[in-house]
């Protein structure tokens, strides 16, 4: 361990960028690399928390807070379980808690489980039937205590496992017996937030259908329940109106109050149905009496709405240039809570984004005014509210993933306290010094007029310095999605890179959130041109300004941020050697084993069929032209499977992405091993020095520390032999580099 202090530049010892020792090791990278998957209060208030841990493979354990001061958290999931659905592949809203009785889905058959986590028994019990297969899948759930029951979205592949089918349905809590779902709600594509109001007398939810992504359109339903519990005719919201003095060009927070008519009966004798209400990209409900309250995205607007049922009007309560919301990838996210203050005061804990930085604040629906709170995250995720306090999960530049508990002041304006309950890296203290703290960089881009955004890293390293006149080299990673995000926060495995000597930048490319709706629209139609061009003119950008060497810029990205690496590296000259980790190469097989969830998603980011073509790097390996290693699970395959519609192929591989505010993630895919071996073994024959890993039992991502741990140190040093001419201090034994050994 290197035990370092601040060392004044003359006392630094001077040795070339890259070969510089550093604490921050890859055992250390892989062990933090935690997850959260969801957070909530129990009856009690005791904060319960989802991780997934990357030393028990990934599994997911529920975990709540002790009792005592200072004491150590406590499992809730028993050995053997492992807290995940796989619903809409993503995933979300594995799990909901009411009073002392815990409902979660379990990942090895994905049936829902009810287990109490105040008795002395706290053995989970089934309460869904078992279809032999992972074959039904539920998420995002709410308890209904009118008819003791839990009201969940739930998605069916006993038909097809390519276009399966997505419904609300009911599950019976008052009896200890397995018994099949009722439905309530169906026949639509998707499905997501069912809310039952506190009486039980109505639900709401919102819906939508191909070829939409539910931020590009969603509709917002309420229906009343009958006295048998079952959902009586569906009514839709009316047509939100905008007020004049909203611009199209800011992001706004609204009140829409919504009416929920008595239904008329038409000529034939079928009831009239009001006006749609489009959102697009509706977050979250939070029944209160006779309001309904979402967060949503119109025209690109950042929207929160109130619903009662006397009037029918949009009134607009506080107006901010800045995204209260984000992309509906997974279910259950929560970015705003209700606070209340002697029932008289509604308060709104939000979350918002401005040029990719997050800000937490209270907004006070009744005067319209928000107070900005000063707390050390710059990245926030999910909110919720406690006793007297309130939860986040979050991170900064010096704080990695993290939970933390807020407490307000008396006036409900200040935060008089923040506490870190919980970190995926505990204990960092010892590594602040060799940080790398990010600068936000806004560059031009190839289309006039246009920036896009990216986080630099420049390198750190208390003991170590470089020559004056040497330049250090650059990674560049690309991220995944295509429309996540890169985010300000601590990621140990950047500060691997920049600890060493290496300079790091972290794009966010036209069509990445966090910028605004415009800017993430820039990629319709264009993924692996927009997207190519943005991080080739951020890496000149850096080279331009003197900070990186040009004649050392590498390129590293997984899944769709490894095709923007590949495509980067077959179509450009711009980077010097890359790196691709499970990266997409052929964008037409894809395309034939995206989920249901994405299977119109693709079309409209690449456009027709010679788009397809043109735009997959597979095509075009004969244009590789610089060293490569590729990374690769051998689990991630075309898988051919029979359903009750005749026979076809389906991708059943996983996803296992660090995206996201989202925690673990999951998702079908379509790069099989075929694909890194094809691109390996043209480089092989060209000459260029390239080298594959295939790991077994990996799938569409590595989720097994001593991989994650292997594919950073080859990476580095396949980096540091063919590009940086220099040796790593780490004693790290290289594999073979074919035409380079």
């Amino acid at each position: 361990m290197i035990m370092a202090s601040p060392a004044a530049p003359q006392d630094k010892l001077t040795s070339p960028y890259g070969s510089w020792k550093s604490p921050i090791t890859a055992d250390v990278v892989s062990g933090a690399d935690k997850r959260l998957g969801g957070i909530a209060v129990d009856g009690d208030g005791r904060l319960v928390w989802l991780e997934t841990r990357p030393a028990e493979s990934g599994r997911g354990v529920l975990v709540r807070r002790s009792d005592k001061a200072g004491g150590e958290p406590i499992d809730i999931t028993p050995k053997g379980f492992s807290v995940r659905t796989e619903a809409q592949e993503y995933g979300g809203g594995d799990f909901k808690i009411s009073g002392h009785t815990l409902l979660f889905s379990n990942y090895s058959d994905q049936r829902l489980y009810k287990q109490s986590i105040s008795s002395g028994d706290p053995s989970p019990v089934p309460i869904t039937p078992d279809y032999g297969e992972q074959t039904v899948r539920y998420a995002d759930g709410v308890f209904d205590s009118r008819f003791d029951r839990y009201v969940t979205v739930r998605e069916d592949c006993r038909e097809s496992s390519l276009n399966p089918s997505t419904t609300i349905v009911a599950i019976d809590l008052s009896e200890n017996k397995i018994q099949e779902p009722k439905v309530l709600v169906g026949g639509n594509d998707f499905y997501s937030f069912p809310r039952v109001d506190p009486k039980g007398e109505r639900i709401a939810w919102i819906q939508w259908s191909h070829p939409n992504m539910p931020w590009d359109k969603a509709e917002l339903w309420v229906g009343y329940i009958s006295e048998n519990g079952f959902k009586d005719t569906p009514e839709l919201t009316s047509k939100m109106k905008h007020s004049s003095k909203i611009s199209t060009s800011a992001f706004v927070l609204l009140v829409v109050i919504l009416h929920f008519w008595s239904l008329q009966l038409n000529q034939s004798g079928l009831p009239e149905v009001p006006s749609l209400i489009v959102c697009q990209l509706v977050e979250q409900f939070f029944n209160r009496g006779n309001y309904i309250s979402l967060l949503t995205e119109k025209v690109g607007f950042g929207i929160s709405t109130d619903g009662i049922e006397s009037s029918n009007e949009v009134v607009a309560i506080y107006s901010l240039d800045a995204e209260f919301s984000k992309p509906l990838w997974v279910f259950g996210i929560s970015s705003y809570e209700f606070l209340e203050i002697g029932g008289q005061k509604e308060l709104i804990i939000c979350c918002y984004r401005q040029n990719g930085r997050s800000y937490l604040g209270i907004l006070d629906v009744v005067n319209g005014s928000l107070s900005a709170l000063d707390i050390p995250f710059t990245d926030i995720n999910n909110i919720s509210s406690g006793i007297d306090c309130f939860y986040i999960d979050g991170a900064s530049a010096v704080h990695p993933l993290s939970l933390a508990k807020v407490t307000l002041d008396d006036h409900k304006s200040e935060a008089v306290d923040f506490k870190i309950i919980w970190s995926s890296s505990a204990d960092i203290s010892e590594y602040k010094l060799y940080f790398s703290l990010p600068e936000l960089i806004e560059f031009p881009t190839e289309v006039p007029g246009q920036n896009a955004y990216a986080y630099f890293y420049p390198p750190s390293n208390p003991i170590y310095q470089a020559s004056q006149d040497e330049k250090p080299p650059l990674l560049l990673e690309s991220h995944g999605g295509p429309t996540d995000e890169a985010r300000q926060s601590l990621n140990l495995s950047i500060q691997y890179w920049t600890s060493r000597g290496w300079a790091f930048v972290d794009v966010n490319y036209g069509g990445s959130s966090g910028y605004g709706r415009e800017f993430r629209q820039r990629l319709l139609g264009r993924w692996g041109i927009v997207d190519v061009n943005d991080c080739c003119s951020c890496a000149k950008f850096l080279v331009d300004s003197g900070r990186v060497d040009g004649e050392r810029l590498c390129v590293t990205g997984g899944s769709a941020g490894g095709f923007t690496a590949l495509a980067a590296l077959a179509f450009k000259e711009t980077f010097k050697a890359g790196a691709s980790l499970y990266g997409i190469a052929d964008l037409s097989m894809l395309r034939a084993g995206m989920p249901k969830f994405e299977s119109h998603y693709i079309d409209n980011l690449v456009g027709d069929e010679n788009d397809y073509f043109e735009r997959s790097p597979i095509n075009f390996v004969d244009r590789f032209s610089c060293p490569i290693i590729l990374f690769q699970g051998l689990e991630d395959k075309l898988k051919e499977k029979e359903n009750k519609h005749g026979e076809g192929y389906e991708m059943m591989v996983l996803v296992f992405s660090m995206d996201t505010c989202n925690g673990l993630s999951l998702k079908q895919q379509v790069v099989p091993p075929e694909q890194a071996r094809k691109i390996y073994q043209a480089l092989k024959e060209k000459g260029l020095p390239v080298a594959l890993v295939l790991y077994e039992g990996e799938q569409h991502g590595f989720r097994k520390a001593e991989n994650i741990k292997f594919t950073l140190e080859q990476q580095m040093v396949f980096l540091a032999r063919v590009v940086g001419h220099f040796k790593v201090a780490d004693d790290i034994a290289p594999i073979k580099i074919d035409n380079f050994d």
